[in-house]
Protein backbone atom coordinates (compact mmCIF):
# COMPACT_ATOMS: atom_id res chain seq x y z
CA UNK A 1 0.00 0.00 0.00
CA UNK A 2 3.22 2.27 0.89
CA UNK A 3 4.12 2.11 -2.54
CA UNK A 4 0.94 2.80 -4.26
CA UNK A 5 0.51 5.75 -2.01
CA UNK A 6 4.57 6.77 -3.67
CA UNK A 7 3.06 6.24 -7.22
CA UNK A 8 0.51 8.75 -6.71
CA UNK A 9 2.38 11.82 -5.45
CA UNK A 10 3.95 11.62 -8.95
CA UNK A 11 0.51 11.01 -10.64
CA UNK A 12 -1.18 14.01 -8.54
CA UNK A 13 1.82 15.87 -9.61
CA UNK A 14 1.27 15.41 -13.32
CA UNK A 15 -2.63 16.13 -12.72
CA UNK A 16 -1.82 19.22 -10.94
CA UNK A 17 0.26 20.81 -13.63
CA UNK A 18 -1.55 19.71 -16.65
CA UNK A 19 -4.47 21.76 -14.46
CA UNK A 20 -2.47 24.95 -14.43
CA UNK A 21 -0.68 24.80 -17.44
CA UNK A 22 -3.99 24.76 -19.02
CA UNK A 23 -5.38 27.46 -16.75
CA UNK A 24 -1.99 29.64 -17.37
CA UNK A 25 -2.82 29.61 -21.17
CA UNK A 26 -6.62 30.28 -21.16
CA UNK A 27 -5.81 33.71 -21.91
CA UNK A 28 -3.51 33.42 -24.82
CA UNK A 29 -5.97 32.36 -26.89
CA UNK A 30 -8.19 35.38 -26.59
CA UNK A 31 -4.70 38.30 -26.28
CA UNK A 32 -2.81 38.86 -29.32
CA UNK A 33 0.46 39.78 -29.32
CA UNK A 34 -0.84 42.94 -31.28
CA UNK A 35 -0.36 45.77 -27.83
CA UNK A 36 3.16 44.02 -27.05
CA UNK A 37 4.34 44.52 -30.53
CA UNK A 38 2.63 48.14 -31.04
CA UNK A 39 4.92 49.32 -27.98
CA UNK A 40 7.61 47.55 -29.19
CA UNK A 41 7.80 49.18 -32.33
CA UNK A 42 7.34 52.73 -30.43
CA UNK A 43 10.21 51.90 -28.07
CA UNK A 44 12.69 51.03 -31.53
CA UNK A 45 11.47 54.10 -32.46
CA UNK A 46 12.47 56.41 -29.96
CA UNK A 47 15.86 54.51 -29.73
CA UNK A 48 16.58 55.58 -33.18
CA UNK A 49 15.75 59.11 -32.60
CA UNK A 50 17.87 59.14 -29.72
CA UNK A 51 20.68 57.56 -31.70
CA UNK A 52 20.56 60.20 -34.66
CA UNK A 53 20.23 63.20 -32.33
CA UNK A 54 23.12 62.66 -30.53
Amino acid sequence: MAALAWLLIPLVAAVGAGLWGSWANRTRKVRSDGPELVGYARFREAMERERTRG
